[in-house]
């Protein structure tokens, strides 16, 4: 069966998210322009906090003793409150009926809240304070990026959306990796940086939403609220929709893969690779893994457009990055750490241009594409908010060692839950 645009697109289509929606007001090519820093300015804050300053910040308060039980306690609270926000976030932002579309109000009102949050994080000095301002930073900046995501099935053609998946992929891997590079300026200043942090994603999304207007959504018709039915929305039946569920499965697998490592980077310097000063080491590091992640981006996402097909890139990415920590398992020295930040940069650029384009594609309904890239993005946002977590219980029970194998085989089991995935070549 042929698409419009000329590309071939299977005969079987199980979902609204395949169809292309109405044309940007201003036009694709600035809405494509400015997503880079949109979620440039929102990841800053996810690269810099949950693997630099919020653990420098538990460390120097309570102690090396109790670091890593202590991070585990945080961050987990931290992830339920963010698997449980974002898909709220999405839900609010389908329902929402204003001049300035359904999106652009949560954006700037979650970055502004988050920010405040921020600042309360940055003067708690209590384990209760750090966790109860660690979970409304997550509820506050998941109502804003929430929507951010819902962008592209809301504005973006499907013979465009790998090339702005790629583009939205790097400004997410620029700022969660820049977020590490700029979060290390400040392991000695940590109140600093959370002021700093407060103020980047309210400046990005504020801009966005500016040069970017969406359709107004005051003459969509308004749906009624019932408990019930909202409460069912977060419920995708993977009867029903079964692409749609290994869509997510492989996603969850392969981000808690990676990110249960490589989210532990700074004990795994101090305490196993015996590094003395892991802030010198850190910016060489982030900016390795940024060169493996742009040289993946930037051919995978067009390479995907042109061929018509995600799944094998999907596909390769996890198996790339699965391969890239075996070399710290199996050479424990910061070396072949440095190696693996490069691999690993490769091959999660290579998923990350193209499976944002590919979970599109599986939406089952456009009237709730927000809620339901809420569900989706759990995926995305709880393995990097719960990895300090899963890592601490890894390291506790089987040492620092322990977290490769488990990285390996989560990126491989990703892989393969892609492959079943039938509305997409």
């Amino acid at each position: 069966m042929s698409h419009p645009d000329g590309l071939s697109t299977p005969a079987h289509r199980e979902a609204e998210g395949a169809q292309d929606p109405p044309v940007p007001i201003k036009g694709l090519r600035r809405l494509m322009g400015w997503i880079i820093p949109a979620n440039l300015g929102v990841f800053l804050l996810w690269g810099a906090i949950p693997g630099v300053l919020l653990p420098q910040q538990i460390t120097v308060l309570f102690g090396e003793d109790d670091k890593v039980g202590d991070l585990a306690l945080v961050a987990t609270i931290g992830a339920l409150a963010a698997m449980i926000a974002q898909p709220i976030a999405g839900q609010v932002s389908d329902r929402t009926r204003s001049r300035l579309g359904r999106r652009a109000p949560w954006m700037v009102l979650g970055a502004l809240a988050g920010g405040l949050a921020l600042v309360g994080l940055a003067f708690a000095d209590s384990l209760v304070g750090v966790a109860i301002a660690w979970m409304l930073v997550q509820i506050c900046f998941n109502f804003a990026q929430g929507p951010l995501s819902a962008v592209l099935p809301d504005r973006v053609p499907v013979a465009r959306r790998g090339t702005f998946a790629a583009l939205t992929g790097i400004g997410v891997m620029f700022g969660a990796l820049g977020g590490q590079i700029l979060g290390s300026l400040f392991f000695d200043s940590v109140t600093a940086g959370y002021l700093v942090f407060a103020a980047v994603p309210l400046i990005a999304l504020g801009l966005f939403t500016l040069f970017n207007p969406d359709q107004p959504s005051t003459e969509a018709a308004p749906e009624l609220f019932r408990l019930r039915d909202f409460l069912a929305a977060f419920w995708v039946s993977p009867v029903r929709h079964p692409d749609f569920a290994w869509a997510f499965l492989g996603r969850l697998l392969l981000y808690t893969g990676y990110f249960s490592v490589t989210g532990y980077q700074l004990f795994l310097l101090t305490d196993y690779f015996d590094v003395a000063e892991p802030e010198s080491r850190i910016p060489m590091l982030g900016a390795i893994s940024l060169a493996g992640i742009l040289i993946a981006t930037a051919i995978s996402g067009p390479l995907s457009d042109r061929a018509g097909r995600r799944k094998p890139f999907v596909f390769g990415s996890a198996m790339i990055t699965g391969l890239a920590l075996l070399l710290p398992w199996i050479w424990p020295d910061v070396t072949a750490w440095t190696l693996m930040t490069f691999v690993c940069g490769f091959g999660f650029g290579m998923f990350q241009a193209v499976d944002t384009a590919l979970m599109s594609e599986v939406l089952p309904s456009a009237k709730s594409f927000a809620k339901d890239l809420g569900v989706v993005n759990i995926a995305a946002t709880l393995p990097q908010t719960l990895a300090p977590g899963v890592a601490g219980a890894i390291v506790l029970s089987f040492g620092y060692a322990g977290l490769f194998p488990v990285g390996i085989a989560l990126s491989v089991l990703g892989a393969l839950a892609v492959w079943p995935i039938k509305a997409v070549r």
